[in-house]
C-alpha cells in the first residue's frame, strides 16, 4: 500500500436539504483508525435510496411524501430531531456512502497488521456498537461516516475478506442493496414458491430477482413498461407494470410471498393477491410511507407482516459466498468520479436505469 496521506477527498453533508448540503471537498483530515478498526482505502461506493434519504430527512416522522418529491431541493415539512434511521438528531458534517469496498491500508492496535491490503467489503447495517439490544443497528452513513470519501475507518469485524475477479466497481455495488435484499428473504423465509417484487428494476428489486432464483422461487417482477426486458433478462420469470391492476392481472391470492420496496397508494392491492397463511417483507417506500391496512384482511387471511432492517451476520456472509462462487451477477448501469455526486443523485432519482450507479474516489490527492 502507498504512504497514508494525512488529508482526502471527501463528500461532506452540511445538513439535512437539498442537493446544494453536499460539499466535495479536498482537504478532509484522513481517519485513524481506533484499536478495533480498520482503514480502508476506497474503491468505489454505490449511490443508494437512503443515501438521499438521508440527506433530505424523509425518515422523519412528519414527511408523508414519496422519496422523489424532495430529492433534489429539500423537504419543508423535515424535522430534524428524528431524521435519521435511528430516529435521533444526525452530527453534521457528515461523510454519507451506505455501499463501501476498498482495501484495508491500515490496522488499530488491536487487529493483526495480516489485514493489511486486504480487499474488503464493508457491511451497512452494523451491530450497534452503544448496545446489546436486539434488533438495534448502525447504519453505514448515518450513525457513523461512509464511504463518500478516499479512506474510512470501520470496526475490523465489519469489513469482511472478499475474493473476487470482479471490478471496483461491481463490488462496490453490492453491500446496501444485496443485503437488504437477501434479509428480506431470509426474514420472510422465501423458497421454492411464487413471490411478487415490486420495484424490481431498482438496485433492492432487481438484487432480490438474483437471489430469489438461488431459492428456486418462481419469481413475478413490478416494474415500469419500459424495464419490463431488461427485468426479465436479470431473472424475472413473469413481469407485471407499475400501473397494473393486480388482482385482475394475477387472481387473488396468487402469490405466497409479496417483497415490497414501494408502498404507496396501490399498497392494498398487495395483501389482496397473498395466499392465505402468506408472508409481505418490506423494507422501502419509494412511492409513500403511509398506506391504508384494513385489519380484516390481515387475520382473517392470516398473514404475516415483516419490517425488515436489521440483519444478522448470515446474511452479509451470505453475498460473501454468492460472489466468491459466482452465483449472483453485479448490476452496474454507470459510474462516476466522487466530485461528480449531484449528478449522480440526480441521475438517481431520474430512475430511467436498472440496477446501481457507483461513485469512484480519486487514487490520491492530486
Amino acid at each position: 500500500m502507498s504512504q497514508i496521506p494525512k488529508t482526502m477527498h471527501a463528500v461532506l453533508l452540511t445538513g439535512h436539504g437539498g442537493i446544494d448540503k453536499l460539499v466535495y471537498k479536498t482537504d478532509v483530515e484522513v481517519p485513524v483508525p481506533k484499536p478495533d478498526e480498520v482503514l480502508i482505502s476506497v474503491k468505489g461506493a454505490g449511490v443508494n435510496n437512503t443515501d438521499i434519504n438521508t440527506r433530505i430527512g424523509w425518515y422523519s416522522k412528519s414527511v408523508t411524501s414519496d422519496t422523489n418529491q424532495g430529492g433534489a431541493d429539500g423537504l419543508e415539512d423535515a424535522k430534524t430531531d428524528d431524521s435519521s434511521w435511528s430516529g435521533k438528531p444526525l452530527n453534521f458534517p457528515l461523510i454519507q456512502g451506505a455501499d463501501v469496498y476498498g482495501e484495508i491500508a491500515m490496522v488499530g492496535s488491536d487487529v493483526s497488521p495480516s489485514r493489511i491490503g486486504e480487499s474488503v467489503l464493508v457491511r451497512t447495517m452494523q451491530e450497534n456498537p452503544d448496545t446489546f439490544k436486539k434488533n438495534s443497528c448502525w447504519t453505514l452513513g448515518s450513525e457513523c461516516n461512509g464511504g463518500f470519501a478516499q479512506y474510512i475507518a470501520v470496526r475490523s469485524s465489519e469489513a469482511f475478506g472478499i475474493s473476487s475477479d470482479w471490478s471496483d466497481t461491481e463490488l462496490a455495488s453490492i453491500p446496501c442493496a444485496y443485503s437488504t435484499a437477501e434479509g428480506l428473504l431470509h426474514r420472510s423465509q422465501v423458497e421454492k414458491e411464487k413471490i411478487l417484487i415490486t420495484g424490481a428494476s431498482g438496485g433492492v428489486g432487481s438484487a432480490a430477482i438474483q437471489l430469489a432464483k438461488l431459492r428456486d422461487a418462481t419469481v413475478i417482477a413490478q416494474c415500469a413498461r419500459e424495464k419490463s426486458e431488461e427485468v426479465l433478462q436479470i431473472g424475472a420469470d413473469k413481469i407485471v407494470f407499475r400501473d397494473s391492476d393486480l388482482a385482475a392481472e394475477l387472481g387473488i391470492e396468487a402469490v405466497d410471498v409479496v417483497i415490497d420496496l414501494v408502498g404507496g397508494s396501490n399498497w392494498t392491492q398487495l395483501l389482496d393477491i397473498i395466499k392465505p397463511g402468506g408472508r409481505y417483507a418490506t423494507s422501502g417506500a419509494i412511492a409513500g410511507p403511509i398506506v391504508e391496512l384494513d385489519l380484516r384482511t390481515l387475520y382473517l387471511k392470516d398473514l404475516t407482516l415483516y419490517g425488515c432492517t436489521f440483519q444478522p451476520r448470515e446474511v452479509f456472509r451470505n453475498l460473501i459466498g454468492y460472489i466468491e462462487d459466482n452465483k449472483i451477477k453485479p448490476l452496474v448501469a454507470k459510474s462516476y468520479p466522487l466530485k461528480e455526486i449531484k449528478q449522480a443523485q440526480l441521475d438517481f432519482l431520474s430512475k430511467k436505469f436498472t440496477g446501481k450507479l457507483v461513485l469512484v474516489p480519486p487514487d490520491d490527492n492530486v
